[in-house]
């Protein structure tokens, strides 16, 4: 069985390491450092062109993965951006104070996403039962559930990552995703028999401007999407 790797990136730059290293979809956001915002309107205008999927990240801001009235609001209108420029799909998700997901306030995200593909984000990590999480998200007609087991990594969540994939039986692709590399993405796909699997594919990259850092416009390092690391993990997968 073939299984698709789908690339986090949050520049142009990183889109196009991503589709030359053999990315099979895309999933664009802006500010990955803070697990991925939406990707503003220029970004959104370059992907539009990509020769695979992009999925666009629908999340307002920085922080847990609930919102208010406002925050709904602007992601209604971030999904009529992505339907706009022509992307394929949005990765959306929310969660109520108490963790569980947020199923009225997707529901109506979903709906406005009506013709778009859909992916569930990593909300599904914060809940207190992943079992009723993940018919929710079947009941809500998500294409996938993006997680790593509801643990930060998805090497961390296999054995929950396991028993989700078991569960989901076909009716949800259950995607994993977070600290996936070429050195465990084997054993990941190999305990989780997913169709599909999400890694940043990056490498770290010092800083070149010291003024750029000592003013806070840049970070001393940073992780950027890296072709060889994406061919890397293309090429693990595909020996699997």
């Amino acid at each position: 069985m073939s299984v698709l790797l789908e690339v986090c990136v949050d520049s142009p730059q990183g889109l196009a390491a991503a589709i030359a290293g053999g990315a099979g979809r895309i999933e664009l956001c802006s500010a990955l450092e803070l697990g991925g915002l939406t990707p503003v309107a220029g970004l959104m205008k370059a992907a539009a062109a990509a020769p695979i999927p992009v999925y666009a990240m629908i999340r307002p801001h920085a922080g847990p993965f609930v919102f208010d009235e406002a925050d709904e609001e602007a992601m209604i209108a971030d999904i009529d951006a992505v339907r706009a420029f022509g992307l394929a799909g949005v990765v959306i998700g929310a969660n109520r104070m108490d963790g569980t997901l947020d199923v009225l306030l997707i529901s109506r995200l979903k709906a406005r996403a009506e013709g778009l593909g859909s992916t569930l984000h990593r909300a599904f990590d914060l809940v207190p039962d992943a079992d009723a999480a993940l018919e929710q998200a079947i009941e809500l007609g998500c294409e996938r559930i993006l997680t790593s087991g509801c643990m930060p990594k998805a090497i961390d969540g296999l054995e929950m990552l396991g028993r989700l994939s078991r569960k989901a039986a076909g009716r949800i692709s259950i995607m994993p995703g977070s600290g996936v590399r070429p050195g465990n993405v084997g054993d990941i796909l190999r305990v989780t028999g997913a169709s599909e699997v999400h890694a940043s594919c990056s490498s770290r990259v010092d800083s070149i401007d010291p003024r750029a850092v000592a003013f806070g416009f840049e970070t001393p390092t940073t992780n950027r999407t890296d072709a060889e690391v994406v061919r890397q993990m293309r090429a693990m997968i595909d020996t699997l």
